[in-house]
């Protein structure tokens, strides 16, 4: 084995962790194989002579490469796209398996990724790589051209603005119900909405839950946001569809589905269930989109 090959293939040792900091980063999968890439094109370049360690210099560089397409993301002139989600990670909804465990182990949920979108680029690169990853502020701070203390600060500001969106849906995972219990939610949600019953859908419904529904720049008309049950249950009810085939999966950790209809994928929906009622709802409904998702 040469030098190249034995580089390549200790690149590929980390190549798992640093696709999953920059999912985290970025919330897709395509910009985050795309910073991947250039670690490993940076890599290719400068060789790994020097470098005492190895995950934590590849660690470095994605993360700087996500941050600064995060800034570039802020700097762009805001269009008109409606509701974006993140790209979901979806797997079987039994998650006892080596695969539905490898999938919760990369999951963040939803819930957790709506509000790291409204962090700026450097509380959230503090926040998940403090927070989910356990990086010391010693070494987040030359990632943000800030002192250890000022890093901590950024971190400590997301977290605040984490906490603050539990009414969004965001739930602590001991406030998480028994995944048999939330299907049961879920499916007694769906049943409730074939058949019409609107008293039934509130019941089920936090007082205060959120729908998010994506439809992509295919179908902008179908992103919106809602707030309240009486406004999500109107909407359930407008789009429900009994012939629909519904699928139980998990999305980003959280009980979903899959529904098609005539042969075709219509939506991709996750819920957080909180208490024993569904506090939010994320759906999405672009049909290009769709056709990308991994897992399904």
């Amino acid at each position: 084995m040469d030098d190249d090959e034995r580089l390549a293939e200790r690149f590929e040792e980390h190549r798992a962790h640093l696709r999953a900091v920059a999912y985290r980063l970025l919330g897709s999968f395509g910009e985050a194989d795309d910073a991947v890439q250039d670690t490993w094109l940076r890599l290719d370049r400068t060789g790994a002579d020097g470098i005492d360690n190895l995950g934590g210099w590849l660690t470095t560089v994605v993360s700087r490469i996500c941050l600064n397409m995060l800034r570039s993301r802020s700097a762009r002139p805001q269009e008109a796209l409606g509701v974006h989600l993140p790209d979901p990670v979806i797997g079987p909804d039994d998650a006892s398996g080596p695969e539905g465990q490898a999938l919760l182990a990369d999951s963040v949920g939803m819930a957790l990724f709506v509000v790291l979108d409204t962090l700026s680029p450097a509380q959230r690169l503090a926040f998940v790589l403090h927070d989910l990853f356990d990086l010391s502020f010693d070494e987040i701070a030359p990632m943000v051209d800030r002192s250890p203390a000022a890093a901590r600060q950024l971190a400590s500001r997301a977290r605040r603005r984490v906490r603050g969106t539990a009414t969004d849906g965001f739930a602590a995972p001991a406030e998480a119900a028994d995944p048999a219990v939330r299907r049961r939610v879920v499916d007694a949600f769906f049943a409730a909405a074939r058949r019409g019953d609107f008293a039934a859908l509130v019941a089920l419904l936090d007082p205060d839950v959120v729908l998010r529904a994506d439809g992509g720049a295919t179908r902008p008309e179908a992103s919106v946001v809602l707030r309240g049950s009486a406004a999500v249950t109107r909407r359930a009810l407008l789009f429900a569809q009994p012939a629909a085939v519904v699928s139980p999966v998990l999305v980003n950790g959280d009980t979903g589905v899959i529904v098609a209809a005539g042969g075709q994928r219509v939506s991709v929906m996750g819920f957080a269930i909180v208490a024993g009622r569904i506090a939010a709802i994320h759906a999405w409904v672009d049909p290009e989109r769709l056709a990308r998702f991994r897992g399904i």
